[in-house]
């Protein structure tokens, strides 16, 4: 048998070196192990992985949920006139749009173009009442709008939109509505009289209830055919903007000359990671920077897989130098070591794994449960904008933790190792 060691100690990890390395893993304290050690050392790097995964999956999750609600909400390119209304502190409408839509269609990706009148108003009913946003638009047009034409939660029909308006269902909340209500807008631009401007009163049928899953929205949004929008706000010729759909709103930078072109560079051009820019980057600073900090956490909790080998290290001196005295080489033992240490890292990578997107997959089901133990809300959608938790688990990010966790644990465990393969096999027994 010492023999078949001694022939094979130049191959790496044989079994011998794997039947070692167990036996002393498993070892009890008094038998100079470090089961206790390698526990606590497991249980942090399974937490920290596991963790890792989790906040990557949700601040992604968050991102992409974040711009499908606003390309799936809102318009991908928007034109403005050049012209600047000084008194009114915005661009002057748009006359005679029917030409340049015309154009604009004709560009390639281009789904629709849609002359849009906004406003905002005060919305109430009986005694409720809130802020608003309207959109005057025409129904062909506002059924370009994937998340309008097919929203998470909607009440009513879309096609009876040219009878009256329609809102998200957090205006209809606020303002307890329902289908064939009647909802009463007020507008300070209203009629000029000779005593100054009165304000527009009007009132109108809740044909269509929509709710898009984002707070912004569903809480401020109220749609109005564009003839109506136009007398409302004493727009009758002209509209405030087009709006664009892409086929791919991924692209709004490689279409950004077509449509300038189409519009012969007459108009200011707007696209929506223009009005989102600033919100996507914060976005992705943020979850790289809790990249950083988690993967300091998988460093600490490593660190007692360090702790761990020294005292090891410390405890099997003797069997060291009798490991050495039959003729172990260095390289074997330092691989002894380097597998005790390394497979706590590995076994701790593999249940963050498991139980990191376990908790991501099911975290809605964690969410619904938690809040429902304390009585309130995990989730603030006023401040989130997202209704509820979301979570994208990705190849990419989970082979981002399991790189960082083997990476810490194999490289912490060198030096330890190392130290134990340079013990003098005579002193060490002298010492004994």
């Amino acid at each position: 048998m010492v023999k078949n060691i001694k022939n094979r100690g130049s191959v790496p990890f044989v079994w011998f070196e794997w039947l070692i390395a167990w036996r002393y893993l498993k070892a009890r304290r008094k038998e100079g192990g470090i089961s206790v050690i390698a526990w606590y050392a497991l249980l942090g790097v399974t937490l920290g992985v596991g963790t890792l995964i989790v906040v990557q999956a949700v601040m992604i999750g968050f991102r992409e949920e974040f711009t499908d609600k606003i390309v799936g909400a809102n318009a991908h390119m928007t034109l403005f006139s050049k012209e600047y209304d000084v008194i009114l502190g915005k661009s002057k409408p748009i006359i005679n749009y029917s030409e340049l839509i015309n154009k604009l269609e004709a560009v390639d990706d281009v789904i629709d173009a849609a002359a849009v009148v906004k406003g905002q108003v005060m919305a109430s009913s009986g005694t409720n009442n809130v802020g608003v946003e309207i959109i005057g638009i025409e129904l062909d047009d506002l059924l370009t709008i994937p998340l309008i034409k097919s929203p998470l939660l909607s009440e009513g029909n879309i096609f009876d939109f040219s009878e009256g308006v329609a809102i998200g269902n957090g205006v209809a909340r606020s303002l307890d509505l329902k289908i064939g209500n009647s909802i009463r807008l007020i507008s300070p631009n209203g009629v000029s009289t000779a005593f100054g401007t009165s304000p527009r009163v009007s009132n109108f049928t809740v044909q269509y209830i929509f709710g898009v899953g984002r707070y912004d929205i569903d809480h401020s949004r109220i749609y109005m055919p564009l003839s109506k929008s136009q007398e409302y706000f004493n727009k009758e010729s002209g509209a405030d903007q087009i709006d664009l759909i892409l086929t791919n709103p991924l692209a709004v930078d490689e279409l950004k000359d077509a449509i300038i072109n189409a519009s012969e560079n007459k108009f200011l051009l707007w696209t929506w990671k223009n009005a989102s820019a600033a919100f996507l980057n914060a976005l992705n600073v943020e979850r790289r920077v809790m990249l950083i900090i988690l993967s300091l956490v998988i460093l600490i909790a490593a660190l007692n897989i360090i702790s761990g080998l020294v005292m090891l290290v410390k405890n099997k001196t003797r069997d060291i130098a009798i490991l050495r005295t039959i003729g172990i080489s260095q390289g074997s033992i330092m691989r002894i070591f380097f597998i005790c240490g390394s497979s706590i890292g590995v076994m701790g990578t593999i249940f963050g794994v498991l139980w990191g997107c376990m908790f991501a997959y099911y975290i809605q089901e964690i969410q619904t449960a938690v809040e429902f133990i304390v009585g309130g809300s995990v989730w603030n959608s006023e401040i989130r904008f997202l209704t509820e938790v979301p979570s994208r688990l990705r190849f990419q990010d989970i082979a981002i933790a399991v790189g960082i966790s083997l990476g810490i644990s194999f490289s912490i465990t060198i030096i330890p190792a190392r130290n134990a393969a340079r013990i003098n096999p005579a002193e060490a027994i002298r010492d004994a």
